[in-house]
């Protein structure tokens, strides 16, 4: 049996991760208080359920905190346990909450939607550096269920190396473990017949591939990573997402972002996400 426990702010997508793993054959579990995690298991294990996905959140109160031990408790039944915790910035949560008219479910009569979001995140961060994390702050539904498709072929025995492109002025990710600005280079942007283009385009690929301080950059990102991987493969790290801003994400960040990919590929799993062309 796989386990798959999803967890994540309110109005992060949650539902949407779930309905994906569901349409991948998942037996689904929303809303499951913490507490009743082993017994569920014990239960379903027996009756031969190969893939199950659980959403454990705030809305089982405080036991969502009790999330790391009963992982502990699980995998000692040798079950293969996977946490997905999906996240987004608090302006986007809080727009999300307003333009549904939903009332947060940390509404107590007293607290404003920021101040819900903000101690829901108090809440949770004991149990968001878990498993694999994922900002969907600047994603469309779309582009979630793509990415948790993604997610569930991996070979989790393995560190999964993940190359995420954004820009800056949408944001930092929050998922990010490390982050390189390739802002100081010169930008496709500024040419005419390179601006509709993206990083993944043969020209903006060759304009990049003939600016010698873009060549140094990558030599130095590339070297950084090949540098400290082992160090987080031997910290028994299941992910490691690098994330490369330039400052709209279109050009500079996705060539980077392939090239790395590239480069590791051989060694190494790979992902490659795009924020913004998502």
């Amino acid at each position: 049996m796989q386990l798959f426990l999803i967890s994540g702010l309110s109005g992060s997508g949650k539902s949407v991760a779930l309905k994906a793993l569901e349409d991948s054959g998942f037996y689904c579990v929303d809303n499951l208080p913490a507490e009743l995690l082993t017994s569920l298991v014990d239960h379903l294990l027996p009756a031969g359920y190969g893939n199950i996905a659980v959403s454990i959140d705030v809305r089982s109160a405080n036991s969502v905190q009790r999330l790391p031990e009963l992982m502990q408790q699980l995998m000692q039944k040798k079950l293969a346990v996977h946490v997905l915790f999906l996240d987004a910035q608090d302006d986007t949560l809080v727009k999300r909450f307003s333009e549904t008219r939903r009332l947060h479910p940390l509404n107590d009569g007293v607290r404003t939607l920021p101040e819900c979001v903000s101690h829901e995140r108090e809440l949770l961060a004991e149990i968001s550096n878990i498993g694999h994390h994922i900002d969907t702050s600047e994603l469309n539904a779309s582009a979630l269920r793509a990415w948790i498709k993604q997610f569930i072929k991996l070979d989790r025995a393995r560190l999964t190396l993940l190359f995420e492109s954004f820009g800056f002025k949408h944001g930092i990710p929050l998922d990010a473990d490390l982050v390189f600005d390739v802002r100081c280079l010169p930008n496709p942007y500024y040419n005419p017949a390179l601006r509709p283009l993206t990083g993944n385009d043969a020209a903006v690929i060759e304009f990049l591939e003939s600016t010698p301080s873009a060549q140094d950059m990558f030599g130095d990102i590339r070297n950084f990573v090949e540098r400290w991987l082992p160090c987080f493969v031997a910290d028994n790290r299941s992910y490691l997402t690098v994330a490369i801003g330039c400052t709209g994400g279109q050009h500079r960040s996705v060539y980077f972002a392939e090239k790395l990919a590239r480069y590791f590929e051989p060694q190494q799993q790979v992902l490659v996400r795009h924020r913004e062309l998502a």
